[in-house]
């Protein structure tokens, strides 16, 4: 046919309808020209279009609703972020915390940098004595009585405040033996204190065996002291006695032994 298409342009020449057909090889051959241009407009297509997958086009726009929320990001500045952040964890902490007790509080004792609860467990019958020995040895503390053994409750519950409270009233009141169980982010321990020293750990669950019911309710934040008060435990404050009123209790408590030997607490 390339031979005769001068030839169409002829008036003289016959239409021939045969010659206006195209050959099975030249349909197939045109048909994969018309693929070849698709596939290539739509390669040309998809690199213009490229912005709005996500890229950013030369002159620095965004081309999709994605990109526009991409570009509010990246104009959070970096205390924006830490303000949010804060707040995420000011309302998720606002669950979890007190706030008669305080933020501050509450976050040390849920990291464990201040004890929840630590007491100290004694054999000591009287509340009003256990005071006077923890005011002598400079310790703030409320003391529970109990006919199994006075219970001190420790106020100060900064770092290792509970164990320093340990070894003063056990170097302080010489041969006195005590526990001292605490609560540090929900993790309890137990040891007895001998002159100044840990001497032995215990697990919690065997401290429990032999101590009042309010200790284990205690250390598992189930009481409170103020609770304790209302139901008429006998509570007796250390801060409440001067060294003088302290010496004057253990006093009252002691008596000499037979034969004027030595001397013994009650």
């Amino acid at each position: 046919m390339t031979g005769d298409n001068n030839g169409l342009n002829d008036p003289d020449r016959d239409f021939d309808p045969d010659e206006s057909h195209f050959s099975d090889e030249e349909l197939e051959a045109a048909l994969a020209g018309f693929e070849q241009e698709f596939a290539d407009d739509a390669s040309s297509a998809g690199a213009t279009e490229q912005p709005e997958s996500g890229t950013t086009p030369e002159n620095g726009t965004a081309g999709t609703d994605e990109n526009d929320a991409n570009g509010d990001t990246a104009g959070v500045t970096s205390d924006d972020a830490a303000f949010s952040v804060a707040d995420a964890v000011n309302e998720a902490m606002a669950d979890v915390v007190d706030p008669s007790d305080g933020f501050d509080n509450e976050l040390a004792g849920l990291l464990g940098n201040k004890a929840k609860v630590a007491l100290l467990v004694t054999r000591v019958a009287s509340a009003e004595l256990l005071a006077a020995f923890c005011q002598l040895s400079d310790i703030s503390a409320e003391c529970i009585g109990s006919n199994q053994g006075a219970v001190a409750v420790l106020k100060n519950l900064d770092g290792d405040g509970p164990e320093a409270a340990a070894k003063d009233l056990t170097t302080v009141v010489s041969g006195m033996a005590v526990i001292l169980a605490v609560n540090r982010a929900d993790k309890l321990e137990a040891s007895m204190y001998v002159q100044g020293e840990a001497v032995q750990t215990f697990a919690p669950p065997v401290l429990f065996t032999s101590t009042p019911r309010f200790v284990e309710d205690m250390m598992l934040s189930i009481v409170t002291l103020g609770q304790l008060k209302t139901q008429g435990f006998e509570v007796v404050d250390s801060a409440g006695f001067t060294h003088d009123q302290a010496m004057q209790v253990l006093a009252n408590h002691t008596k000499r032994g037979r034969g004027g030997r030595g001397s013994r607490i009650e």
